[in-house]
């Protein structure tokens, strides 16, 4: 799979051998000074995903641990955290190579606050049990004292159900309708007994507990169903398709859609309602491009990536930008740079 093993570190993480094809860790703040835990927290996790805490928050207490097991292409980590706010950039997304589907699972406390900046959707801003992402996307939460189950999933087994995987990405469930109580208690279980488990018996367990999930996900997507929901299901992914491979094309635009693929327009139109419409999915198809060319070639004009995604202006280009990312393109620019030098 693609995520990376965790940062070990002689003198904190504990690795083991449980037994053939499981590999186990553990980490825990607790050896750390009191003005050092949060920090050491964000060193141990900052591989997957960035801590934002404040000067006030450094000087609290802080309590977390996790244990991690690897069983084949799974991982599977059992965490107890308090408060923190959490956040996979661009900037951070263009520094690793962690492309896995994670499911989140709270057994105690919830996420609240996600912000997925790559699309408009709507997301409740009621706490969470049970929430989706896809790392290759940006998302931003704030994770109340919990403790959460985490499964990273490669996307094969996201395809099985979503045939455009990324659409799971920012989805929450609250875990009150039968499925998602059944995969709370399944994923309790698992974590009660995953210790003791053989190899083959955890990769059944993690297996089932991902179907499960992308399961209820699916189900809350529509994807579930008869022949008419899998026509509209193929017909969403082709439009996907479509719009990525002409994002360079001036011409783009829902009129251009309807044209070549010979759709009834209420339905394009109905297709994109939870990405806040079809143009603004184009519009941030074609940021997120952006932010990928303004890593990937960093000797190329901002003007110019501009320009040959479509936008009729760089001001233009740099307030839709700044909208979406919080900062202008170059200062984004400059930030991802920093991060990979850093790393080398």
């Amino acid at each position: 799979m693609n995520s990376r093993a965790p940062k070990t570190d002689a003198s904190t993480p504990r690795e083991r051998e449980r037994e053939p094809g499981i590999n186990h860790s553990h980490f825990s703040v607790e050896g750390e000074a009191q003005n050092r835990r949060l920090l050491a927290w964000r060193d141990r996790v900052g591989h997957v995903i960035d801590v934002l805490p404040s000067r006030a928050d450094l000087e609290k207490p802080f309590q977390a641990s996790i244990d991690r097991y690897q069983i084949g292409e799974l991982v599977f980590t059992d965490c107890r955290s308090d408060l923190m706010v959490l956040e996979r950039s661009l900037a951070r997304i263009s520094t690793d190579r962690v492309r896995d589907f994670v499911f989140h699972v709270f057994l105690e406390g919830s996420v609240e606050n996600v912000s997925v900046r790559a699309s408009h959707r709507d997301l409740p801003s009621s706490p969470a049990r049970i929430v989706a992402l896809d790392m290759n996307q940006p998302v931003r939460m704030q994770r109340q004292a919990c403790r959460v189950i985490t499964f990273f999933v490669p996307g094969d087994l996201v395809l099985e159900v979503f045939p455009d995987p990324e659409a799971i990405h920012g989805r929450l469930l609250d875990g009150s309708a039968p499925l998602e109580r059944l995969i709370v208690e399944h994923v309790a279980t698992l974590s009660q007994q995953i210790a003791r488990m053989s190899a083959p018996e955890a990769d059944i367990a993690i297996h089932a507990a991902a179907r499960l999930m992308i399961a209820a996900f699916g189900r809350q997507a529509g994807l579930n169903g008869d022949a008419r929901a899998a026509a509209r299901v193929a017909m969403f992914a082709q439009v996907r398709r479509y719009i990525q491979a002409h994002l360079s094309d001036d011409d783009l635009s829902p009129e251009s859609i309807l044209n070549t693929l010979q759709l009834p327009r209420p339905t394009l139109y109905r297709m994109f309602q939870h990405e806040g419409g079809i143009r603004a999915y184009i519009r941030q198809s074609r940021l997120r491009r952006a932010a990928d060319e303004l890593i990937r070639h960093p000797h190329v004009a901002v003007v110019e990536i501009a320009y040959g995604l479509g936008f009729k202006s760089a001001s233009d280009f740099t307030r839709a930008f700044r909208r979406a990312y919080e900062m202008a393109p170059q200062d984004f620019r400059i930030q991802a740079i920093t991060k990979l030098e850093a790393l080398r």
